[in-house]
């Protein structure tokens, strides 16, 4: 297990934008992306009648929205014990199967750094 406070502090800054949009929105996850110029996307998951989205895959969409090219990392705050695959084939579609992506629960403790391949 790591410690949120052993991180690279853009990545700890992932973590802590994942973690105020769960706490914000009141939703069961909250996710950050970094792209290739440094820009963060941050989200919450979408639980409309007619759109399910994680928190994970609405960054990755608002990032790819906003004309990011490649990721440098991504951060999921949630309950969950792993990640699903289909969040990390959307961060492996545009930050590459190498892209590490960090799973912290709610108090901002890092459970696993994942690649997204």
């Amino acid at each position: 297990m790591t410690q949120s406070t052993e991180l690279d502090p853009e990545d700890r800054k992932i973590i802590t934008l994942a973690r105020s949009a769960r706490a914000r929105n009141g939703v069961p996850e909250g996710a950050a992306v970094r792209d290739e110029t440094g820009r963060t996307y941050v989200a919450g998951t979408v639980a409309l009648e007619s759109l399910r989205l994680s928190a994970l895959r609405t960054a990755v969409a608002m990032a790819v929205a906003s004309g990011a090219r490649s990721l440098e990392a991504a951060a999921v705050v949630s309950e969950a014990a792993a990640l699903d695959d289909a969040d990390l084939a959307a961060v492996r579609d545009l930050g590459g199967p190498a892209t590490p992506v960090l799973l912290a629960g709610p108090d901002a403790v890092v459970r696993a750094t994942v690649t997204a391949g």
